[in-house]
Formats: C-alpha cells, sequence, structure tokens
C-alpha cells in the first residue's frame, strides 16, 4: 500500500512539474523503492543517490591538478603570483613582486626647514614569498592567507646638493650651506629590516575558483611584520652656524662628515626621524590582479 501511495504521489509530481515522460516509478517486494528522471537515478532504502552521466555535483578539481598565473598592480609595485590547489579547502601560492623607479635632479625648494636642495633618488621594491591560502567557504571568494616573505629587497635611497646659503636643521642646531664647500647630503630608508618576514593577509577571490572557469579577479589586503624601517643618514661638505659665514667660509663653518659636535647633531635628528618610525613595524599590502588556471594532469 505504501509503495503504492508513492507510485501515485511520483506520477502526479511529474505530470505537475512537466518532466518528460521517461519519469517511471518502480516497486518490488524489497523495502527500497528506486525511481528514474529522465536517466537519473535515486534510491532509498539504503541505496546511494546516482547522479546522471556527465553530472558533476562537487565541482572542487582534484588535488594538484591545476595551476593559476596571475598579473596584477599594488603597494609594492607589479605583482605576479602562480598558486596550485592542494584540496577543496587549500591552495599553495608563490608570489613576486618588482618595481624600479628613479628620479634626477629634482629642485626641492623652501620645504620642510630647507631650501635650495637638488635631488636624486631611486625606490627600488624586490620582494618573494609563499602563502597558505585558506578558503573556509570553497565556493565563495574570501580566503585568509598566513605566508612568509624570504626575500625582501625593497628600498628607498636619495642624494642632495645644496645650494650656497640654505639652511637645514639637525638636532637643535641650524647650518648653512657654505659657499666654498657646500653641503651635500645623503639618505636611505629601508623597508626590510627582517630581510625573512611572517606575511598575514586576507583578501577576495580564488584563483583556481571551485565553481569551474578559468579567470579571477584576486584583491588582497594585509601586511608583511619587516618591523620598523630604518632611516641612513650621511652628510659631506661645509656647513657654518652662521649665515654670513657661509658666504666666505668663515671661522663657524666646519666639515659635517668629520666635525664631533655636527655628527651628534645628525645622530639627535636621525633618532629623531626613526622614533616616529618605530611606531609602524609592519609594511602594508594592498594588491588587484587578474589570474588564470588550466589543468596541468
Amino acid at each position: 500500500m505504501k509503495r503504492l501511495v508513492c507510485s501515485l504521489t511520483l506520477t502526479l509530481l511529474a505530470a505537475s512539474l512537466g518532466l518528460p515522460a521517461s519519469l517511471s516509478a518502480q516497486t518490488s517486494s524489497s523495502p527500497a523503492s528506486s525511481f528514474s528522471f529522465g536517466g537519473s537515478s535515486a534510491s532509498f532504502g539504503g541505496s546511494s543517490l546516482a547522479p546522471a552521466r556527465g553530472e558533476i555535483n562537487n565541482p572542487s578539481p582534484a588535488p594538484f591538478s591545476r595551476l593559476a598565473l596571475s598579473g596584477g598592480i599594488g603597494s609594492m609595485g607589479i605583482n605576479m603570483q602562480a598558486a596550485v590547489n592542494a584540496n577543496r579547502f587549500f591552495n599553495i601560492r608563490g608570489t613576486g613582486n618588482y618595481f624600479n623607479y628613479n628620479v634626477n635632479n629634482v629642485t626641492i625648494n623652501n620645504g620642510g626647514g630647507s631650501n635650495g636642495i637638488s635631488v636624486s633618488g631611486s625606490l627600488k621594491f624586490a620582494t618573494a614569498g609563499a602563502s597558505l591560502d585558506i578558503y573556509p567557504f570553497p565556493n565563495h571568494g574570501f580566503r585568509l592567507s598566513p605566508g612568509a616573505v624570504f626575500y625582501n629587497r625593497n628600498q628607498a635611497a636619495a642624494t642632495g646638493a645644496t645650494a650656497p646659503g640654505s639652511s637645514f636643521t639637525f638636532g637643535s642646531q641650524t647650518y648653512y650651506s657654505d659657499e666654498v664647500n657646500p653641503l651635500n647630503l645623503a639618505a636611505s630608508l629601508g623597508l626590510n629590516k627582517q630581510k625573512t618576514a611572517f606575511s598575514m593577509t586576507t583578501g577576495w577571490g580564488n584563483l583556481i575558483p571551485r565553481r569551474g572557469g578559468h579567470f579571477s579577479f584576486p584583491f588582497e589586503i594585509g601586511a608583511i611584520f619587516t618591523g620598523a624601517p630604518t632611516i641612513g643618514f650621511n652628510a659631506t661638505g661645509n656647513a657654518c652656524t652662521t649665515q654670513a659665514d657661509a658666504a666666505d667660509n668663515g671661522p663657524s663653518c666646519q666639515n659635517m662628515a668629520t666635525n664631533p659636535t655636527a655628527q651628534a647633531n645628525i645622530a639627535a635628528q636621525v633618532a629623531k626621524y626613526q622614533k616616529d618610525l618605530n611606531v609602524v613595524p609592519v609594511y602594508p599590502i594592498v594588491s588587484f590582479g587578474i589570474g588564470y588556471n588550466f589543468k596541468v594532469r
């Protein structure tokens, strides 16, 4: 009686949904019943569901079967990545960044307590690292990515030739560039105190989408725990403590590279800048790109 009711119910359901005529209900003396919808079969009472030929219930690719490559831009320049799927929830990803920018003879006037300085400088980024991308919800793009940067050459440097008579403050002392032997400055900013550093990022976009497809558009935000930036500073040439002496290399003029008082004042100024930077022990990561994945086995 129960099997008959089940059969009639399935027949009425098929008719109301407009299913093809191949819908059939089968009954037997066994406790289990089965039915089919256009070639797909399912059974109850102990048997498992069987999808139709070609149907994929779980589209997640087999482990290490797909490779993704991507390129983009971010806070460390041009971004390049490669990733492989480890399982449904994890990707293993390698990253690299590169950027190189130079400026020459840029004149700075009346800025930051100084004036009349011709600056040349460079900004260089070069990093490489790896991350484990964790997707708690595999069919969605949200991820958490602990990782490590094992190569870091991020740095900035600048040199400046000062105009005679221009003023600069080191520590609590104001100096004036000498007319005869003008003051020259060199500074560096290291963004790689920890050459090997832990990184932590989050973002959206799976380089190997678990729902299928070849393209992805990953966004990432986080930080590398590099330690605070480091400052280097050097001064050569002569500077004077009175502006009048700067015009003719007067008695208050001194060699900034060898004079102990001048070196102490420079060190005090560098220490002030370093203290300001110590509150930022990380380097921010922000990037966006486009990726393409393909089958490798």
